[in-house]
C-alpha cells in the first residue's frame, strides 16, 4: 500500500508524487492540518480558506479513483512525523510519496519524517513537482546558486531547450479499498471566513484553473506585455493562486503556452515570452530558498543593508496597512489587498517601494502584511519582490531608482478607472488632478481623502541617504 501526503499540491493532474504512488500499487492521501504552522507562518485566512475549498473539490475527484483522502490535525509540523507514520500503522503502507517543498521548515519537517519512517522500515520518496528544476541543478560555472535572474533565466532557457519537463502520467481509477475517506473542515479556528465577495473571486478546483489559463492564452497572452503593467485591464493570468496552493502545475502551465506559440520560448508572441519569464521569476525565487536560507530566516539577502536605519514610524505603517497615505495609487492598492487578498504585480512594487523607501520602514513589516492577507502568498515569491523592492535582495533595484507613486499612477492607471474603483471618494476629480488630490482644496475641507502623510522629495532624499552611508560589504 502507498501513501501520498499531499501539501501544496492539491490536484490530480501532473501530479508527480500521486502518479508514482499509483503507479507502485494501491493508494492512499494524507493531508495534514497544521494550524500552529500555519499562524507562525502568517498565512491569510482568505488562503486557508482557499486550501479547504481546493481540498474539497480534489477528494471528489479521489474518490472517482477510488483513492481515500485523510485529514489528521496537528499543531505544527513538529508533530507531522508522527502523524505520517501513524496512518502507515493503522493502514498497512509500504512507502510514503511526498512533493518537495522549499523553506528551512519545509525541509526539517521532510527530513525528520524521511528518517522517523525508514527507521521503521517504511520508504520515503519525495519527488520534484512544484518547480521545473530541482534546485542545484542550475548553477554558476563555480558551482553556486545564482544571484541575477537575467543569468538564471538564461541557463534555464538553454535547459528547456534541450528537454521539457515531461508531465506526470495520467492515473487510472484503481480498485475500491475498504478505507473511507475523511470529511473535509468548513474552517479552521483561528482562521476567519472570508467574505463571500472574496470567495467568489476565487473559485476553487483544477478545472477553474485550467480553464483560466485557457481563458488567459486564448484572450490575453498575445498584449500580455503591456496589459499587465495595467490594474484597471485585466491582463494577467490570475492564475498566482493555483499555482501557489498546487491546483496547477507550472509543467502544464509551460506546455499550455509553448503550445499556443508554436513551441517557441525566444521567438513569436512577445506576451507568450514574457509570460514564461514570470514563471521562471517563479522558479529563482524558490531556488534562492534553497540556496541562500537566511531569507527563510527573516534576513536580508544582502548583509550590509541590516544596518539600514529603518525607522519607527507605528502611525505610518498603519496608515500604509489601511489605505491612508495620500496618494491615491498606494491606497487604491491597499485597499484592493484587503478586499480581494490579492494585488496586481505592478502595484505590489509600487507600494512595497514606497514602504521601504519613502516612509524608510523595515521590508520586513511588509512582507509579514502581504502574507497575512494574499490568497497567493508564497514565501520564496514574497520575499524575493519585497527584497527587490526595498534593494536589500538579489538581483535588487539599485537602491537609488525609487518609484513615484504619482507619476507611476499617471503611466499605469492614466484614466484613474483603477483609482476611482477602489477610492470612490475622489471619482468627482478629473482624470489629472486625481492623481494629485492634495491639490485640490476642496477636497481637503470636506475631510474626504486625507493629506500625504510624506513629502516625496525630502523623502526620497532620506532613503538614499540612508544607503549611502551603509557600511561597505
Amino acid at each position: 500500500m502507498q501513501l501520498i501526503w499531499l501539501r501544496s499540491d492539491l490536484r490530480i493532474d501532473d501530479n508527480t508524487a500521486l502518479s508514482a504512488a499509483c503507479e507502485r500499487g494501491p493508494t492512499v492521501a494524507l493531508w495534514l492540518a497544521s494550524p500552529g504552522q500555519w499562524q507562525a507562518h502568517d498565512d491569510a485566512p482568505c488562503k486557508v480558506d482557499f486550501w479547504l475549498r481546493n481540498l474539497r473539490e480534489l477528494r471528489k475527484a479521489l474518490d472517482k479513483l477510488h483513492i481515500p483522502l485523510l485529514v489528521r490535525k496537528i499543531d505544527t509540523w513538529d508533530q507531522a512525523p508522527a502523524a505520517v507514520l501513524d496512518v502507515c500503522r493503522r493502514h498497512g503502507i509500504d512507502a510514503v510519496h511526498w512533493n518537495d517543498e522549499y523553506g528551512i521548515h519545509e525541509a526539517r519537517r521532510d527530513a525528520a519524517t524521511r528518517k522517523l519512517l525508514e527507521d521503521s522500515q517504511i520508504q520515503a520518496f519525495s519527488h520534484l513537482d512544484q518547480l521545473l528544476f530541482r534546485p542545484g541543478t542550475i548553477l554558476t560555472r563555480s558551482g553556486d546558486y545564482f544571484q541575477v535572474f537575467g543569468q538564471f533565466k538564461k541557463v534555464c532557457l538553454e535547459h528547456l531547450h534541450r528537454s521539457l519537463p515531461s508531465l506526470a502520467p495520467r492515473i487510472k481509477a484503481q480498485k475500491p479499498l475498504d478505507i473511507a475517506s475523511d470529511p473535509i473542515p468548513q474552517h479552521i479556528d483561528g482562521f476567519a471566513k472570508p467574505a463571500r465577495v472574496l470567495i467568489d473571486q476565487w473559485p476553487a478546483g483544477e478545472g477553474e484553473a485550467q480553464a483560466r489559463l485557457s481563458r488567459f492564452l486564448d484572450e490575453t497572452v498575445e498584449d500580455y506585455e503591456r496589459l499587465r503593467d495595467l490594474p484597471a485591464k485585466p491582463g494577467t493570468s490570475q492564475l498566482s493562486a493555483y499555482l501557489a496552493a498546487g491546483v496547477i502545475s507550472p509543467r502544464h502551465c509551460l506546455h499550455a503556452a509553448l503550445s499556443s506559440n508554436r513551441g517557441e520560448f525566444d521567438s513569436g508572441n512577445s506576451g507568450v515570452q514574457t509570460w514564461i519569464s514570470e514563471l521562471i521569476w517563479r522558479e529563482f525565487y524558490k531556488h534562492i530558498l534553497t540556496g541562500y536560507p537566511q531569507v527563510s530566516r527573516h534576513r536580508a539577502f544582502r548583509a550590509h543593508t541590516e544596518a539600514l536605519p529603518w525607522r519607527d514610524a507605528p502611525d505610518d505603517f498603519k496608515a500604509w496597512q489601511e489605505g491612508r497615505t495620500g496618494f491615491p495609487i498606494i491606497d487604491a492598492a491597499m485597499r484592493q489587498l484587503l478586499h480581494c487578498g490579492w494585488m496586481h504585480n505592478r502595484l505590489r512594487m509600487i507600494v512595497a517601494m514606497f514602504l521601504s523607501k519613502n516612509l524608510l520602514i523595515d521590508w520586513r513589516l511588509g512582507e509579514r502584511h502581504f502574507m497575512q492577507h494574499l490568497i497567493d502568498g508564497d514565501l520564496a515569491a514574497n520575499n524575493g519582490g519585497w527584497q527587490w523592492s526595498a534593494s536589500t535582495g538579489t538581483d535588487s533595484v539599485p537602491y537609488f531608482r525609487i518609484f513615484n507613486p504619482t507619476s507611476q499612477s499617471e503611466r499605469f492607471d492614466p484614466d484613474a478607472v483603477f483609482i476611482k474603483h477602489w477610492l470612490p471618494e475622489l471619482a468627482d476629480l478629473d482624470d489629472k488632478s486625481v492623481h494629485q488630490p492634495f491639490k485640490s482644496r476642496d477636497l481637503f475641507a470636506s475631510g474626504k481623502y486625507p493629506n500625504p502623510i510624506v513629502d516625496l522629495s525630502s523623502s526620497r532624499q532620506r532613503a538614499l541617504e540612508a544607503f549611502k552611508n551603509l557600511p561597505r560589504r
